[in-house]
C-alpha cells in the first residue's frame, strides 16, 4: 500500500487544532495520523526565526521555485548564445 498523501490544506488545519490546544494523541487518534507525522507538520508549519509571517513549508517553496527560476534564466541564457553565434 503506497503513502497517503495529505493536501497542505488538510495539514495546516491539523496545526491549527493543535495550537488552539488539542492533544496530538487525539489528533491522531481521530484522523487516523501517526503523532510522529503530526509533529512533523507542526515543525514544517511554524513560523521560521527571522521572518515574521513564513513558515518553513513555504520557505522551502520560495526555494524550489527559485531553483527553477535560476534553471530557466540559464536556459534562456544559452539559447541567446546559440542564437548570437549564428
Amino acid at each position: 500500500m503506497g503513502k497517503k498523501q495529505n493536501s497542505p490544506d488538510f495539514k495546516l488545519e491539523i496545526v491549527k487544532q493543535y495550537r488552539l490546544g488539542t492533544a496530538v494523541s487525539k489528533l491522531s487518534s481521530e484522523y487516523g495520523i501517526s503523532e510522529v507525522t503530526i509533529y512533523k507538520w507542526i515543525k514544517l508549519y511554524a513560523p521560521v526565526d527571522g521572518m515574521v509571517d513564513m513558515t518553513k513549508a513555504e520557505v522551502l517553496s520560495v526555494q524550489k521555485e527559485n531553483e527553477r527560476l535560476k534553471q530557466e534564466v540559464d536556459i534562456l541564457k544559452k539559447a541567446i548564445t546559440i542564437f548570437a553565434s549564428k
